[in-house]
């Protein structure tokens, strides 16, 4: 059985946590499991109004005929963007808010799907290492996939967190959608950028692969990292074991 663990953090700066996370083992809807990081932006309290509602908006979509789970999970994503952009402009205090959004899904086959929008992050800790799936919707992102900075650049640009895309700010949004065929020996690690900022990704793959702790302790002991070089935002893992019989007991 899949089997996800999560930990959510306010961090060492920030007053309030903005970041929403769902987790199930089980079906949702017309998927058959669900795991979702979203980070919320907007000031106040409009960032954590973004990312909760956008999972409620997304798992309330998933109630009618799928059509296969990638449509569902992409008609998941764009109900949530509606939702939130018309939340945004009813009130004053939640004009402009946004969210990131990374839900994944896992089939029997071990197939994973991965829809996004932002820079909360999608990664497989494969035995052998450590690969991004997703891909970051930000300006210096861009600009490394140009080839104009590097990865070690990228980490340090003062325009690093400015996003090009998210969840919610405009009518429409077009997310990605990633489809890995997976190993049972894989890790799925989804997460906020509070983790990947502060925490490399050999890291990630080192904790995330750590067998001798149960998905749960893996998924604290990389908040716990990030806490320990910074936690300047908010912290959200999910640690997803592919592995049978893997439990948090």
């Amino acid at each position: 059985m899949i089997h996800g663990s999560y930990r959510t953090d306010v961090g060492r700066v920030r007053d309030n946590n903005e970041d929403a996370v769902f987790v199930s083992d089980s079906p949702v809807g017309c998927l058959p499991n669900l795991y979702v990081v979203a980070d919320g932006m907007g000031g106040h309290s409009a960032g954590e109004v973004a990312s909760g509602k956008s999972v409620e908006f997304f798992i309330e979509s998933l109630g009618g005929e799928d059509g296969g789970i990638p449509q569902a999970m992409l008609r998941g994503v764009r109900a949530a963007n509606a939702g939130v952009y018309s939340l945004a402009g009813q009130s004053p205090g939640m004009f402009g808010m946004g969210t990131t959004f990374s839900a994944v899904c896992v089939d029997g086959d071990l197939r994973m799907f991965a829809a996004h929008v932002g820079d909360s992050r999608v990664y497989v800790a494969a035995p052998e290492g450590i690969r991004q799936i997703t891909k970051d919707h930000t300006y210096v992102g861009e600009m490394r996939r140009r080839g104009e900075i590097t990865a070690v650049e990228e980490r340090t640009h003062p325009r690093r967190n400015l996003l090009l895309k998210a969840l919610g700010t405009e009518p429409d949004v077009e997310p990605d959608l990633e489809i890995e065929s997976l190993r049972e020996s894989d890790v799925i690690v989804v997460c906020s950028d509070g983790l990947s900022e502060m925490v490399r990704d050999e890291d990630i793959w080192l904790s995330a692969r750590d067998a001798a702790n149960p998905p749960l302790n893996r998924a604290e002991c990389l908040v716990a990292l990030a806490n320990a070089r910074g936690g300047v935002d908010n912290i959200s893992v999910i640690v997803i074991d592919l592995r049978q019989g893997v439990t948090d007991e």
